[in-house]
């Protein structure tokens, strides 16, 4: 068990070193002269100011040199100072984390909840016209992105109804979930098919198992056999797909904060590329592929925990 913690903690390492190296070299690559964005444009950068950005922020030394600086100061939170802002950029990431966080929570609760009754529903019903119905419902939502489901659900229930607001994260606990309602269900609406489709084959799977037949002759509440055979054996599949499903909500909220003008890291993001903030942008790509891979390996230690066997094979 040791040795698995151990080769877990050492591939989020080196995944999160490569993609700072990749990231970091990206942003090298970017077209524009660093000096004069700090400076705030060409106009503004004399011989001697060039000569005082690049000596501060090492522009003259090889990229190698710039990206071991650059982690170092990383490592220890300090991803440098926003061109477009001013500020430091910890401070501003950590002023919008908490927008996105609560909305891939509210997206992920919304999907795991959906999909596993649906799937449930669906296992059960199997070959029936509530079989047919959500199969077919869950299958053409799968194909809306996320930005259509925007802008519908922003003309049905913002513009048609009146029953959300269009912009704006909310204040208070019923404020944020009221205002994150719609943002959530856009990114909901096309993953509730991947948990409901897995929920679905693996509970099917599992009802002709030699255990739900004993479960069956002994005379066992259908209920407890649905709960204690179906579905807790089917977890394993569910878990994996619902950590895939809310690793991508995450990369999906750069859409939907756009959308719905949410001041999230998504849209920190979009910003600061489009103002070609080169720190900021360094920092948020480093979260989000930080909280996916997060994301993922919490993802992985439930499915172990779910299934002894998965967890015999780690040993």
């Amino acid at each position: 068990m040791l040795r698995t913690i151990a080769r877990n903690i050492a591939e989020v390492v080196v995944t999160l070193i490569l993609a700072s190296f990749l990231i970091f070299i990206a942003m090298y690559l970017a077209p524009g002269d660093k000096a004069a964005l700090l400076a705030g444009g060409p106009e503004n950068l004399s011989p001697q100011t060039l000569a005082a950005i690049n000596a501060q922020y090492h522009f003259d030394e090889p990229v190698w040199v710039q990206y071991g600086y650059w982690l170092g100061n990383a490592l220890g939170g300090d991803f440098g100072r926003s061109y477009v802002y001013g500020q430091n950029v910890s401070s501003l990431l950590g002023s919008r984390m908490d927008v996105t966080l609560v909305l891939v929570l509210y997206t992920a609760t919304i999907v795991i909840c959906a999909g596993v009754v649906l799937g449930v529903v669906s296992a059960l019903r199997r070959r029936r016209p509530a079989d047919s119905v959500i199969v077919a419902v869950t299958t053409f939502l799968g194909g809306v992105p996320p930005f259509v489901a925007a802008v519908a659900l922003i003309g049905v229930f913002s513009t048609l109804l009146g029953w959300f607001p269009t912009t704006g994260a909310g204040d208070g606990l019923l404020g944020r979930i009221h205002h994150l309602t719609l943002p959530a269900l856009a990114l909901a609406v096309g993953s509730i098919a991947g948990i409901t489709r897995v929920t679905r084959q693996s509970m099917v799977g599992q009802q002709d198992a030699p255990h739900v037949d004993v479960a069956r002759t002994r005379g066992l509440p259908y209920g407890h056999i649905v709960r204690q055979h179906l579905l807790r054996n089917s977890l394993a599949p569910i878990i994996t797909m619902a950590g895939l499903v809310t690793a991508s909500t995450i990369a999906g909220t750069v859409i939907v904060e756009q959308a719905f003008g949410l001041s999230g890291v998504g849209k920190l993001l979009i910003d600061a590329i489009d103002q070609r903030d080169l720190p900021v942008t360094q920092a948020v790509l480093l979260f989000l592929v930080l909280a996916y891979i997060v994301t993922t390996r919490i993802a992985d230690v439930l499915q172990r925990l779910a299934d002894p066997r998965l967890r015999e094979s780690a040993s």
